[in-house]
């Protein structure tokens, strides 16, 4: 997934503004696909520059409102059904274990605790989240009720994982 395609998705329910997309970025797409505020204005004026998105309001201060094209709608259609690449994985967490050896138990234990905490309060914020989001109605709200449901079991995996591994040392 690219930022690209994660603005014309949020400009695809609705227009909006860079601000108002940062917004939606916090509330929905953080935890599955993070932007910086000048990654956002950046990738909407290239996006515009490409025809896949176009002014479609200016307001004071010389804010704009974006709204998709067709190109653009067709553009994140392609994506869509595009096969998925495999991204490699980096885990500086996995490089740690492997080298476990070098330390003592008592610090690799510390090392899982910390992650098992981590995780267990990563998968508190998406419980509260996903509270909020019962409220919410729309094909987004609902996609992304899907999505936060990965990344809770992922976040209860990861604690698993963490428990599991500090019994197996020593």
């Amino acid at each position: 997934m690219s930022l690209r395609h994660a603005l014309l998705g949020l400009l695809a329910d609705r227009p909006a503004s860079g601000y108002d997309l940062l917004k939606l970025f916090d509330t929905s797409l953080a935890h599955v696909w993070p932007a910086t505020q000048s990654q956002v204005y950046g990738e909407l004026n290239r996006l515009a520059e490409a025809g896949l998105v176009d002014v479609s309001a200016e307001g004071p201060r010389r804010r704009k409102e974006y709204r998709v094209t067709e190109e653009g709608l067709k553009e994140l259609r392609e994506w869509l059904v595009a096969p998925t690449q495999q991204q490699p994985r980096r885990s500086e967490l996995l490089l740690k274990v492997f080298f476990f050896n070098l330390g003592s138990d008592e610090q690799a234990r510390a090392v899982l605790a910390e992650r098992a905490e981590l995780a267990t309060a990563y998968h508190e914020r998406l419980a509260e989240l996903r509270t909020e989001l019962e409220q919410d109605e729309g094909p987004l709200t609902a996609n992304g009720r899907i999505a936060l449901e990965y990344g809770l079991r992922w976040a209860e995996m990861e604690r698993d994982w963490a428990r599991w591994a500090a019994e197996q040392l020593g």
